[in-house]
């Protein structure tokens, strides 16, 4: 049987030296050793728990190391995160476990001299009267990017762009697992039904208040094991991307461009509002991305999405299309949660991507007819590829104009913004980080 905490070390070892995504390289460490549920939730807890803590956990492992971090071994380094992490932050583990064990993993992997200097390091933190201190609250940034394992350049840029109660809310959001969410398929069933349907499998499915075909997920499980999953009853799909959809109102018979399309849920929930009706055109660069959008329609038995191979940027023309969906590759600041190991990127907030967001945007907004509507949307936090390019986009068509967003009740804003864009947080939304802005071709 495979020690969960050695398949967490390779797991952490894949993302630390492949640059793997932590979700794939999880999902597949899971199904390789075929991990009980208990077994899979602990690999999981300490994956995501090293992930999401890491510059407090090294912060803690100098306070306690002679050596100085940068010379620790990469296994060694990790086994110490692991259980610092399981002696702090994870209650449900005896602190003899979390010690003897992480001993034990380093001798399974041929580090007798490191065994002795965790085995020291570890039992130092178990008789400390004060486990650890954060930094002087003097230097706010620094005390906020320890205590919440971010980097000193994103806190700066959310406390400056959102103010630092903003700032605070989000950094407090970014550790566990954050909720699942699905969009049932109204081609072939209906919310009472699929949460019935859930239930028999032993998932609990809850409605989202205010958006009437999404639900809520819990003790799924691997989700593609599901029958009512492989049955085509449901994609998974965050309420963010669902109100999205919403806004862009996809109507019966229509014609509308997907920009960017992969994986392809936006498609997938606008082809549901339609009827099946109308075409989509479901746009990406990569082949096998591509596929995986043909297949999902194909699993929720929709004919009226159409894959084809296209560069958002530059490229053939594209057909003229009443909706245009234009969710442009961004630096994910918003989904920290579901992929961690995106805040430890180099130049994490100082990108490029505006002048290729602007791009797509520009070119995509040539092919709307009179009196459609283009959303453009990320899923990351910052304003200068969300707020910055819409305005931008606005200042230079004047053949555009924004669409006031009819949002529910229970959307909050963060802050001031236009009444044709929104960003939303997962403390005032309950979502997913997330941006959206709605424009239309003004009638001549």
């Amino acid at each position: 049987m495979p020690n969960p905490r050695g398949v967490a070390l390779q797991v952490l070892l894949k993302i630390e030296e492949d640059k793997a995504y932590s979700n794939l390289a999880l999902a597949n460490a899971i199904r390789g050793n075929r991990l009980s549920g208990v077994d899979s939730a602990f690999v999981s807890a300490l994956v995501y728990g090293v992930l999401e803590r890491q510059l407090t956990l090294d912060y803690i492992i100098k306070q306690y190391s002679k050596i100085p971090l940068r010379k620790i071994e990469i296994k060694t380094k990790l086994i110490l995160r692991m259980g610092v992490l399981q002696l702090l932050f994870m209650d449900k583990v005896p602190e003899s476990a979390a010690v003897n064990e992480s001993v034990n993993l380093a001798k399974k992997h041929r580090l007798q001299k490191s065994a002795g200097f965790i085995n020291g390091l570890l039992r130092s933190i178990t008789r400390a009267e004060v486990k650890y201190r954060l930094p002087d609250e003097k230097d706010r940034e620094y005390y906020l990017s320890i205590k919440y394992s971010a980097p000193r350049e994103l806190v700066g840029l959310w406390t400056e762009a959102y103010g630092e109660e903003n700032a605070e809310a989000l950094l407090s959001h970014l550790s566990g697992r954050p909720r699942i969410c699905a969009r049932v398929n109204t081609l072939k069933t209906d919310a009472d039904s699929l949460i019935g349907i859930l239930e028999a499998e032993g998932v609990k499915a809850e409605r989202i208040p205010f958006l009437p075909d999404a639900l809520s997920l819990s003790g799924t499980g691997a989700v593609e094991r599901l029958n009512a999953y492989r049955d085509g009853l449901f994609h998974i799909q965050d309420a963010s991307s669902q109100l999205c959809v919403q806004a862009l109102d996809p109507q019966p018979g229509e014609r509308m461009l997907d920009i960017c399309a992969a994986p392809g849920g936006k498609s997938f929930t606008a082809a549901q509002r339609m009827g099946d009706s109308g075409r989509i055109l479901a746009c990406d660069l990569h082949d096998h991305k591509l596929k995986l959008i043909a297949q999902g329609a194909k699993r929720l038995g929709i004919t009226s999405v159409v894959t084809e191979k296209r560069d958002g940027a530059a490229g053939e023309p594209l057909p003229d299309a009443d909706r245009i969906l234009c969710d442009v590759p961004c630096s994910g600041l918003g989904i920290l949660s579901r992929k961690p190991e995106i805040r430890y990127k180099e130049n994490l907030t100082e990108t490029d991507l505006p002048a290729l967001q602007y791009r797509i945007l520009c070119r995509s907004a040539r092919y709307l007819a009179e009196g459609g509507r283009l959303i453009y949307s990320t899923c990351t936090l910052n304003p200068a590829e969300n707020n910055e390019t819409a305005a931008r986009f606005l200042k230079e068509h004047p053949e555009f104009e924004g669409v006031p967003l009819a949002l529910p009740d229970e959307i909050g804003r963060a802050f001031a913004e236009q009444p044709y864009e929104i960003t939303l947080m997962p403390h005032t939304a309950d979502t997913d980080g997330f941006y959206f802005a709605a424009f239309t071709r003004r009638r001549t």
